[in-house]
């Protein structure tokens, strides 16, 4: 293309006869809201007591003064004290309390209380004498502490007691510890073979697993040991968890799902505890497949720089899967699956066999693996009879295959929209160049002079299409803003490319730099709408001199780092001299293509002219139609103006005006005047 622009927790119902984990507690807003006004009327009870006035301590001197100078009224004797009330009338001047009219005197236990009741009754016989045991000394301790008693017990069973709830029953912290795993069965998932197209020797690889978990004495038999763990390695949207989830339906067996990134924790040690339970939970629901996504989240090339300052976290994670996969047995019917798009950096220990034994690579699907493909996703929606699939599968080269679902969908997004019956080739079309290139903006009003300049561009690019044998078929050619693109040349590849020819490497780069030299000789100025194709043609020409060996001066030598570090990046493996002669030769691949599209252009700037003027009235072009004006035919396909005049209802015609005529003189008889009005 060219263009023109700047986790949850355990899943009961997938592990039949498992124990469920226990119920979370929440506490509900009335719950809530009576526990708060419980501790607020605490507070208020504390508050006001501590406010009323309570009895005066007294020496044991000071009552035996008062009593006998008759200001006592009552008397309580106890085991310890001695309790009692003041005359309401006694004289300030006493040293009991102006806050209250009772008083409290400890006395020393070794005076009975016999001796004490005689000698009241010779000093104050009128007072009176009662004897209580203190038992309420306990009561009134209890009435002191229940409010904090109760306080303590509130935090506890609200936030102890949550945290140990949520947690599982493994104390405060014991959710950390715990795997975050979801557990589902073919019942949940209704995902088999069936359902997975496009990737049938990938399918193949894995069907003697299938067959262990169906049958594992069917192996045993002869002593096999069928591997303990398969690495899913494929590009983004190639459909490694599918296949994991294909697997585990066709076996019929329980499906334990993680990504490598819940392992992780900010606390040391926690992605360790989560895998031991992992695997324990696993081997407890045997005969299962645990499914690790992104493993290289935790498997990781371990080295001096690999916990990024100290932190090795990750590495413990790293050991501890490790640790658990050597430890199966040969009658665990445990398969372990992992998925990633990063194999280069994982851990040779992870790798190696008796770990994960069997690496299967999960390809984009070629031309009949994307009709298998789209085939499948069309069941769910209604497809007009003009439909061709094997059209759509053919024009969408290196699709995933999670973007040609995509393209189903948008397609029935699109048909919706316009209120169509069943989803058209059109709208097909219209998806995947919506998906591939970004969403069409027509209502983007663009300069007169800017929208001059993009059709030259894109004209350029159209017709060295054309003209050179060795690129791509052209598809399209469009001013219409896509995405952060003006314009663009679509190519349709006759076949799916796995390696590079230097013939279309070649004709590649000059039909990048067509749009430039187009653009530069109509308008006589250049714009930044050749970024992209500067940047496809220099990443084309650096990769021919580092990687493939193309550059005659340079020879058959890969100046590419050959061993990468843990962080992706590698030491450069030549000299400055070298370096020099890089730059030049991938200088003189650009200059070499930028000139030759020069002079293929001046041969055809008449079909250049041809195609930007048809592109400034229609739009849009198809390949038949750019191919007719390079041969100097005309097109009979309506512009857009008179497409939209079409569309205007008649006018209503205009009525004709008639000629003006006088009418005859009267006749009036003669010396009379005509009369007025």
């Amino acid at each position: 293309m060219a263009d023109n622009g700047p986790n949850s927790d355990h899943d009961p119902n997938g592990s039949p006869g498992r124990k469920p984990p226990p119920p979370k507690f929440r506490m509900s807003r009335p719950v809530m809201g009576w526990t708060g006004m419980i501790l607020v009327a605490l507070m208020v009870a504390m508050i006001v007591g501590n406010s009323i006035p309570t009895a005066t301590e007294i020496s044991i001197d000071r009552f035996w003064k008062d009593a006998e100078a008759g200001y006592i009224s009552e008397i309580v004797i106890t085991d310890d004290a001695i309790r009692g009330k003041y005359l309401p009338n006694k004289p300030q001047g006493t040293p009991a309390s102006q806050k209250s009219s009772e008083f409290n005197c400890p006395y020393n236990t070794l005076m009975s209380v016999d001796a004490i009741q005689q000698r009241l009754r010779k000093i104050a016989p009128s007072t009176t004498i009662k004897y209580k045991e203190s038992r309420q000394t306990l009561i009134n301790m209890l009435v002191n502490i229940i409010p904090w008693l109760l306080i303590f017990a509130f935090i506890w069973f609200v936030v102890f007691r949550q945290l140990r709830s949520s947690a599982g029953g493994a104390g405060m912290l014991g959710n950390f510890g715990r795997s975050r795993h979801r557990v589902s069965n073919k019942e949940l998932t209704n995902i088999t073979f069936k359902d997975v197209a496009g990737i049938e020797e990938a399918k193949q690889e894995v069907t003697e697993i299938i067959e262990f978990l169906k049958n594992p004495k069917k192996f045993q038999r002869l002593g096999g040991r069928v591997p303990r763990g398969v690495l899913l390695v494929g590009e983004p949207g190639c459909g490694k968890t599918l296949m994991a989830k294909a697997m585990a339906g066709e076996a019929d067996v329980p499906f334990f799902s993680i990504s490598g990134a819940d392992f992780v924790e900010m606390f040391v040690g926690v992605g360790a505890s989560r895998v031991r339970d992992l695997f324990k939970s696993a081997k407890e629901n045997s005969p299962c497949i645990i499914f690790l996504d992104e493993i290289d989240a935790v498997g990781r090339r371990r080295g001096t720089a690999y916990g990024g300052g100290g932190h090795d976290e990750r590495e413990q994670t790293l050991n501890a899967i490790l640790v658990e996969m050597d430890g199966f047995d040969t009658s665990d019917q445990v398969i372990v699956i992992a998925a990633t798009n990063r194999e280069d950096i994982l851990d040779p220990a992870l790798t190696r066999p008796g770990r994960f034994d069997r690496t299967v690579y999960v390809p984009l699907p070629d031309l009949k693996g994307r009709l298998e493909i789209l085939k499948v996703h069309a069941r769910k929606i209604k497809l007009s009879p003009d439909v061709d699939l094997m059209r759509l599968a053919r024009g969408t080269p290196m699709f995933s295959g999670a973007e040609l679902s995509a393209i189903i969908n948008e397609s029935a997004i699109i048909a919706t929209m316009l209120n169509k019956d069943m989803v058209e080739m059109e709208d097909l079309e219209e998806a995947r160049d919506k998906i591939r290139y970004g969403r069409s903006n027509k209502s983007r009003k663009i300069e007169e002079k800017e929208r001059i300049a993009t059709a030259y561009h894109e004209a350029g690019h159209a017709v060295l299409q054309v003209v050179l044998e060795d690129s791509d078929p052209l598809h399209k050619v469009t001013i219409i803003p896509r995405g952060q693109a003006l314009g663009a040349t679509m190519s349709l590849p006759e076949k799916d490319r796995y390696g590079y020819a230097k013939r279309w490497l070649n004709a590649t780069m000059r039909v990048m730099c067509g749009g430039r030299i187009a653009e530069e000789k109509h308008c006589g100025d250049i714009s930044s709408g050749a970024a992209m194709d500067i940047e496809q043609v220099t990443r084309l020409a650096r990769a021919m001199v580092i990687e493939w060996g193309m550059s005659d001066k340079l020879g058959f030598v890969k100046y590419s780092p050959l061993d990468r570090n843990e962080f992706g990046l590698g030491e450069k493996a030549y000299s400055d001299d070298t370096a020099h002669d890089i730059d030049d030769e991938v200088r003189r691949l650009s200059t070499e293509a930028y000139a030759d599209a020069t002079r293929l252009l001046e041969e055809n700037w008449n079909n250049v002219v041809a195609v930007a003027e048809a592109l400034l009235k229609h739009e849009s072009l198809n390949a038949d139609e750019v191919a007719k004006l390079c041969r100097g035919e005309a097109l009979d396909k309506p512009t857009l103006s008179g497409l939209i005049a079409e569309e205007k209802p008649p006018s209503p015609p205009v009525a004709q005006a008639r000629p003006i005529t006088k009418p005859p003189a009267p006749d009036f008889p003669g010396g009379s005047l005509p009369q007025p009005g």
